[in-house]
């Protein structure tokens, strides 16, 4: 079975929650690059509100206040390590300022059928 290979982007990630994916099947984060595009050093959260409904209790952190050092980059998943998402997961993220973070995300769709 041939697998999809996807990307998402946000090229200046600001100060308010961001949804950078939304799952729709089962599918896996294989990829996410954060780059401090500023001078300053920043923070970042980013996080998967599983289910999309946005209650706290259903917030889990990937990285939360990690700092980034100005003009560097930070790979959050490694070594073939993969985040599977379900059905209206959503992946977001915010920074500590303004148009200061591009975030790339890369994503396989659909890694299994419905049972």
């Amino acid at each position: 079975m041939a697998q999809n290979f996807t990307k998402y982007y946000k090229a200046q990630v600001t100060t308010a929650a961001h949804p950078l994916f939304e799952a729709t099947t089962t599918d896996a984060i294989i990829g996410i690059r954060l780059t401090n595009i500023t001078t300053s050093a920043v923070t970042v959260e980013v996080w998967v509100d599983v289910g999309g409904g946005g209650a706290a209790a259903d917030v889990v952190y990937i990285a939360k206040d990690l700092s980034i050092p100005p003009k560097s980059s930070v790979e959050l998943i490694q070594g073939g390590a993969k985040i599977v998402v379900e059905d209206d997961d959503i992946l977001k993220i915010e920074s500590s300022a303004a148009t200061s973070i591009a975030a790339y995300v890369s994503v396989v769709d659909a890694i299994s059928a419905a049972p």
